[in-house]
């Protein structure tokens, strides 16, 4: 019997951050079976923000900040930079006021 359908249970699920930064790098997907696998290339801060906005019920910070540097985060481990600045610049420029995050 095959399970109900509930229409009041549909979820939308969006990919996770890492899967969208690759997308944003416009690089294709890897091998599975590779291991290590190191991506090279340059997001925009725009593509950045963009990305914040689509995961900003998802992550755990109370304000869009937090959210930006979530992501930042993530382009650090997937190892690529943002208009060829490392992540980590970048997330100290939000910490000191520097770089304003757009207010969502």
């Amino acid at each position: 019997m095959p399970p109900k359908f509930v229409p009041n249970k549909i979820k939308i699920l969006v990919p996770c951050a890492s899967a969208l930064i690759t997308r944003a790098l416009k690089e294709l997907p890897k091998d599975k079976k590779q291991k290590n696998i190191k991506y090279s290339g340059t997001t925009t801060f725009d593509e950045t923000v963009n990305i914040a906005q689509q995961m900003k019920h998802q992550p755990l910070a109370r304000e869009f900040s937090g959210t930006m540097k979530e992501i930042l985060g993530t382009v650090q481990s997937v190892i690529c930079s943002v208009d060829g600045h490392f992540p980590y610049d970048i997330t100290d420029d939000i910490n000191w006021g520097a770089v304003e995050c757009p207010a969502n």
